[in-house]
């Protein structure tokens, strides 16, 4: 199905959030109407760079802008359960970069808010649009892989530096990017797999000043969890403080003809291994095709397949893997009823509580944690 229709969309965050902002330019059902951001200085910079001309300090302000339909939220994450739920109160569509919330109280009122007003939410989560995901979940889909056999995920990067929300999260707060990969490969459309119970065990201790901030000690977080109706358990780690470590957001599939291993190093491609074969021919590395085939011809540059100089800036590493595109494009299509958002609410609830329940079990000594439904 195709349509004509456009999507008024405000960003609110300018930061990481104004990478969308020509994505949503470039998109041909949305109009980029507004920007907010509390610093009227860098507002206002972001605004004459991208010529959107209504810009907001204050985001009740924004709310009450009756033109716009659509709020894309990239705010320090403290604000994602707060600002959702006043928009979704006010009538808006939302996409909400991720964790959905840190708080389950909040989790459970989007959830709640989300069936109430049949607004779409969408957690902008990256990893299952990034070329390695759509690649692996392409072979799955065509029974390439096989039978999965278990799922691991990690995350592991070093946050010292980042604003002052960062410093002594606890890792697992964090875990969608590595969580949502393996759950992600087992769901089909209409039947999201869901995790129903995790352990997590930390391991080593960060520097005592940052331990106050969260009362959370742990270096690194790993996590086994259980998913529903499924023999398959996904394990997945997570550090942020003090662990020498390269930026890594992977996921591992182990199936019964084929197994993908995400690359261990920048750079590197990722690695097939091909049951049958003699031991040396095992594993290959293989190059990882661009998706952009999938978007509107209008931002397919975005995924990183195309290098247009006017937007070089945005298109170095193309976000994430080549996600943002994806990502924009999913969003628009749910708001106008063309495919269901991925992930929509329930999901993106049950990605998200995997992570706050596995630092739960962590802090209570490896402890099993059911995760609410």
């Amino acid at each position: 199905m195709t349509t004509d229709r456009k999507v008024r969309v405000a960003i609110v965050g300018l930061g990481f959030g104004s990478e969308f902002i020509p994505i949503y330019q470039n998109h041909p059902n949305a109009e980029m109407t507004a920007i907010c951001r509390r610093n009227k200085a860098e507002l206002d910079r972001c605004g004459d760079q991208f010529d959107v001309p209504v810009r907001y300090t204050h985001f009740d302000d924004l709310l009450a802008d009756n033109t716009i339909d659509a709020i894309h939220i990239n705010s320090p994450i403290p604000d994602h359960g707060p600002q959702t739920i006043k928009a979704l109160k006010a009538g808006k569509h939302v996409a909400c970069t991720v964790p959905m919330a840190t708080d389950k109280e909040q989790i459970a009122e989007i959830v709640r808010l989300q069936r109430e007003t049949g607004k779409t939410y969408m957690m902008m989560e990256t990893v299952v649009y990034s070329r390695e995901y759509l690649f692996v979940k392409d072979l799955y889909d065509r029974g390439v892989l096989g039978r999965i056999q278990f799922l691991r995920g990690s995350h592991q990067q070093d946050m010292d530096g980042w604003p002052n929300y960062w410093p002594g999260l606890p890792p697992m707060w964090y875990a969608t990017h590595c969580v949502s990969p393996c759950l992600a490969l087992l769901s089909s459309p209409g039947k999201p797999a869901l995790a129903e119970s995790v352990v997590c065990h930390g391991s080593g201790r960060i520097r005592e000043e940052l331990i106050p901030k969260y009362n959370s000690p742990f270096a690194v977080e790993t996590a086994t969890f259980k998913i529903a109706d499924s023999d398959v358990v996904a394990e997945v780690t997570r550090s942020l403080f003090d662990t020498a470590r390269q930026y890594r957001e992977s996921f591992d599939a182990t199936a019964s003809n084929v197994s993908f291993e995400w690359q261990q190093i920048e750079g590197e491609d990722p690695v097939l291994h091909m049951r049958g074969l003699p031991e040396s021919q095992i594993p290959r590395r293989v190059k990882v095709p661009d998706f952009a085939g999938r978007l509107p011809e209008g931002i397919r540059q975005f995924t990183g397949a195309i290098h247009d100089a006017t937007h070089l800036s945005f298109l170095q590493g193309a976000g994430h893997g080549g996600s943002h595109p994806h990502l924009v494009h999913n969003f628009l299509m749910a708001v106008l009823g063309q495919q269901p958002a991925f992930p929509d609410a329930p999901t993106s609830a049950n990605w998200t509580l995997v992570g706050l329940c596995a630092h739960e079990s962590a802090m209570k000594g490896g402890e099993r944690v059911v995760i609410p439904r």
